[in-house]
């Protein structure tokens, strides 16, 4: 990789932590009035709008601390590094939000049974700052979306709270021409609902990453095909793909190779360029074997993909080797060894 490219990378990423943190800076800042705003005028549609700002402002510290912690380089007791900081905070967040959102519907229908009088005014105006706060912050980050996903991600929810300021100043409107107080329950009740949505997509994506899923991008049985198809490839068992945090997938193979043909030199790059070349899976760690080996204990209950054995495979020694590509560093490190019973590996 050349030093142009990587100072055109830096430069790329430091102008997305600037834009990141005024952003930030802005819309926390600005939770704090709506909030105030909301307790004063006793408008539940601004809480409710306050709490949809809080995912942005949650969202906008996560993606700077995944920056911030992404630079940190592994270590002998992280040996993965900290990427999964990012998917523990998203987790934490949605599981807050579910919260919010039932102590606002909650509310809601308190408030059909015991009106309160809404100030309409000051409701009317923080909506229309915050509508302003929206737009400023998505200018910001509209320059660095396309280039990283935590921006994208933090894009879409300073989006999302946009539209939940037009509601909540469409709402003030109503109220103020009509008096319709129970406007301002309904308004809270459908921005809630706008956010619960999203929330159980980030909560459910969260949780396949801390399980150990297949990433929900990847077809399983596309990428056994894609390994099967392999010249030299008799059949494969004990396939697990996973994901690291988003957009880090890894996978593990134990491969059943043709004898006639070297595994290590011809087998093992052959499938580690079909995997990043189809799918984008840089880290991959195959076993190449020449029958099928006996799974362990653990992995005895477990049907997976993959399991395709083909009599065809002859008796022979094994070799365990071990590729890895990232497409985020300067050099690709692939590692091969010499089969061992200390080498292997079964996942």
């Amino acid at each position: 990789m050349s030093s142009d490219h990587n100072h055109a990378h830096n430069h790329a990423a430091g102008a997305n932590e600037k834009s990141l943190r005024i952003a930030l800076a802005l819309t926390a800042s600005f939770l704090v009035v709506q909030v105030i705003a909301g307790l004063m005028t006793q408008s539940l549609a601004l809480l409710s709008d306050a709490a949809h700002m809080f995912t942005d402002a949650a969202a906008l510290a996560i993606a700077l601390a995944a920056i911030q912690i992404a630079k940190r380089p592994a270590d002998k007791r992280r040996t993965f590094g900290y990427h999964r900081f990012e998917i523990l905070a998203a987790a934490f967040n949605a599981m807050l939000l579910f919260m919010v959102a039932i102590y606002i519907v909650i509310e809601a229908w308190q408030r059909i049974f015991s009106p309160v009088q809404i100030e309409s005014t000051g409701m009317l105006v923080v909506a229309v700052l915050g509508l302003v706060v929206n737009l400023i912050s998505m200018r910001l980050l509209s320059q660095g979306k396309d280039s990283s996903l935590n921006v994208k991600g933090a894009y879409l929810e300073v989006w999302a709270d946009m539209l939940g300021s037009v509601g909540v100043i469409i709402g003030a409107l109503v109220i103020r021409f009509t008096g319709w107080g129970w406007v301002d329950s309904v308004v809270a009740v459908l921005i809630g609902l706008w956010v619960l949505p999203r929330t159980w997509v980030l909560l459910k994506s969260s949780l396949n990453i801390l399980l150990e899923g297949v990433p929900e991008d990847l077809d399983i049985d596309a990428v056994e095909r894609t390994i099967l198809a392999v010249p030299g490839v008799l059949s494969i068992h004990d396939l697990h793909v996973w994901s690291l945090t988003s957009g880090k997938p890894s996978l593990t193979v134990h491969a059943v190779v043709d004898p006639v043909i070297d595994a290590e030199t011809e087998v093992v790059p052959a499938i580690r360029r079909a995997l990043i070349a189809a799918h984008g899976i840089a880290h991959s760690t195959v076993q190449c074997e020449r029958v099928p080996c006996q799974p362990l204990p653990w992995d005895a209950h477990f049907e997976g993909h993959g399991h395709v054995e083909d009599q065809r495979a002859e008796s022979g020694g094994s070799g365990v080797a071990h590729s890895h590509a990232d497409h985020g560093h300067d050099q690709n490190h692939d590692h091969d060894h010499n089969s061992s019973a200390s080498q292997k590996r079964d996942h």
